[in-house]
């Protein structure tokens, strides 16, 4: 990402009508064993005010929105949760499809995982689901039992693995990369850029959309990511660059209105 082409590509798209979004868990917060204690550095929030004046952020995050919404300490332009399945404009009626897929899944899941594993966790995100295996006895045994497990659940799900966690979500084209091109479309975006660090932020990087520069935490030689931060922790480095060049450039963010 900090190389001389890295910056440049960074460069290319730091101008009037950019979006800048983020995934939140490991990417804008430390990854932690227990969902729940997630947080947002102060460090990183008061970048992230610093960015919001020059222009509109997006969150797409895993988590639901009632989840994500106090974690953050603030109010940025689009709050989109679920995987790219809550929060997004116009798609009501697709949201409140997937949540009739996860009642359906629930009882089977609650009954089913005490059977498989007393570490397990399940987490109820009204329009997604997340099983989380970090804390089974066995993890590589529970994974396998989960994927058999999930492999009888109708609606069949479309299973997402993250990083010791299987997300649950209901077949269609819904997902951080579409939501994404939907917030650029309703906010008049010309570009955005993306930072995520997990498998369903591959739903973006995938795309290769030629308006949207996406950066992945870590390097992984399997990511469709155009560029990656070498530690989490250059996240910072990388929020100072945008901020650094937005500001030099005289871009505020549009969506506030005048100044």
């Amino acid at each position: 990402m900090f190389s001389e082409a890295g910056l440049q590509r960074l460069q290319d798209v730091t101008g009037e009508r950019l979006l800048c979004a983020f995934d939140f868990d490991g990417t804008l917060a430390p990854l932690v064993p227990v969902p729940d204690d997630a947080h947002l550095p102060d460090g990183i929030r008061d970048r992230l005010l610093q960015l919001a004046e020059c222009a509109p952020l997006a969150i797409i995050t895993g988590r639901g929105i009632d989840d994500i919404r106090p974690r953050l300490g603030f109010a940025p332009a689009f709050l989109v949760g679920n995987h790219g399945l809550e929060g997004v404009p116009g798609w009501e009626q697709l949201t409140a499809a997937h949540a009739d897929a996860c009642r359906a899944w629930l009882d089977r899941l609650r009954s089913s995982l005490p059977q498989i594993d007393d570490g397990l966790l399940l987490e109820d995100k009204r329009y997604s689901l997340s099983v989380h295996y970090r804390e089974a006895a066995d993890p590589l045994l529970a994974a396998r039992r989960l994927e058999e497990l999930f492999e009888t659940l109708a609606p069949k799900p479309r299973v997402v693995a993250g990083k010791f966690v299987y997300n649950l979500l209901a077949e269609d084209r819904c997902h951080k990369g579409s939501a994404l091109v939907r917030l650029m479309e309703c906010s008049g975006a010309r570009h955005a850029i993306y930072v995520g660090d997990d498998v369903t932020d591959e739903d973006v990087f995938r795309m290769r959309h030629p308006a949207i520069l996406s950066i992945r935490i870590e390097h992984s030689a399997a990511s469709s990511a155009q560029l990656y931060l070498p530690d989490p922790g250059d996240i910072v480095r990388l929020l100072d660059e945008i901020v650094a060049r937005l500001r030099r450039a005289g871009v505020r963010n549009w969506l506030r209105g005048p100044a």
